[in-house]
């Protein structure tokens, strides 16, 4: 309540107040519940592990059996059963070269409802810090449309295995990070998430408010397999692509557009082995010659 005073008329010999009445805390849950919830799933378009991978120009080649990452599906099947309870959107966010589409194609078939690329030639090359910072800046950008009460992230990507975007993220995003979750509750009353994690042989149950930045491990679900319908009707939602300057005009985005190109790889050579091996057939006395093989070869 916020009472202030005001000039009274001419002739007037009382002193009254005009009244402005502001949302009480309740009134502002009730507002806040009413708002549709918004969660971006940060995925990635990695290459195939079942498939032969390689290197040209120090580089590994990408976009010929590149998939989304296996670990990110989880995340997505993690954000669409939150809307599906609570209501809201997911939007599946990546950064890479205009083949990712692929994996941004796959998070809308299980179920993501809006899918952003960022793509620059001048993201090549990028470590898990340039890519936390364009992430950031087009989670800002998307922020602007209307607010981001949620980002979730698979535990890694399985091409890299750093598992260190998440909390590189919840640092540029400046939200709390609940990590490697197995578990994930949602209280829109109180605006705060809580979760379950294995940590260390220890059963962690963590709660921070929204918004706020959560990776999940493979054992929080089971992603569902999209049926034919889910598979045609993704290629009807909007998947739009930027570039940096569409996420430059934030402060993050201004950061990156000055950044300097800091890794440089200098050589890449596969390693082989030396000779084709040694095969031991079963038999009676394999075990023993695969004994004697070790102890006069391998040492």
């Amino acid at each position: 309540m916020c009472v202030t005073p005001f000039r009274p008329r001419d002739g007037m010999k009382d002193v009254r107040f005009a009244i402005e009445r502001h949302p009480s805390m309740s009134e502002r849950g009730r507002i806040w519940h009413s708002r549709p919830m918004r969660i971006i799933v940060c995925v990635k378009h990695v290459p195939d592990m079942q498939s032969d991978r390689r290197f040209e120009d120090c580089r590994i080649v990408r976009g010929e059996d590149d998939v989304l990452n296996e670990l990110d599906e989880n995340a997505v099947e993690a954000a669409v059963q939150l809307v599906e309870e609570h209501g809201g959107e997911v939007i599946a966010l990546t950064m890479g070269p205009e083949d990712a589409e692929d994996a941004l194609l796959r998070a809308l078939q299980l179920g993501a409802d809006r899918a952003v690329l960022i793509t620059d030639e001048r993201f090549e090359g990028a470590d898990t810090g340039l890519t936390a910072t364009v992430l950031a800046a087009a989670i800002h950008t998307l922020g602007n449309e209307a607010p981001i009460d949620i980002v979730i992230t698979g535990m890694a990507s399985l091409d890299s295995m750093t598992s260190m975007l998440p909390a590189a993220l919840a640092t540029q995003l400046d939200m709390p990070l609940l990590g490697l979750a197995h578990s994930i509750d949602i209280d829109l009353k109180t605006r705060t998430a809580t979760i379950a994690r294995n940590a260390d042989g220890h059963e962690d149950v963590l709660r921070a408010p929204m918004p706020l930045v959560i990776s999940v491990t493979d054992q929080i679900n089971e992603p569902r397999y999209p049926a034919f319908a889910a598979m045609k009707a993704a290629r009807k939602k909007p998947l739009d692509s930027w570039g940096l300057d569409e996420i430059a005009t934030n402060d993050i985005g201004a950061r990156i557009a000055g950044r300097p190109q800091l890794l440089e790889v200098l050589e890449s050579a596969e390693v082989t082995k030396n000779g084709p091996g040694t095969i031991i057939p079963d038999s009676s006395d394999a075990g023993q010659r695969l004994a004697d093989y070790i102890l006069e070869v391998v040492k």
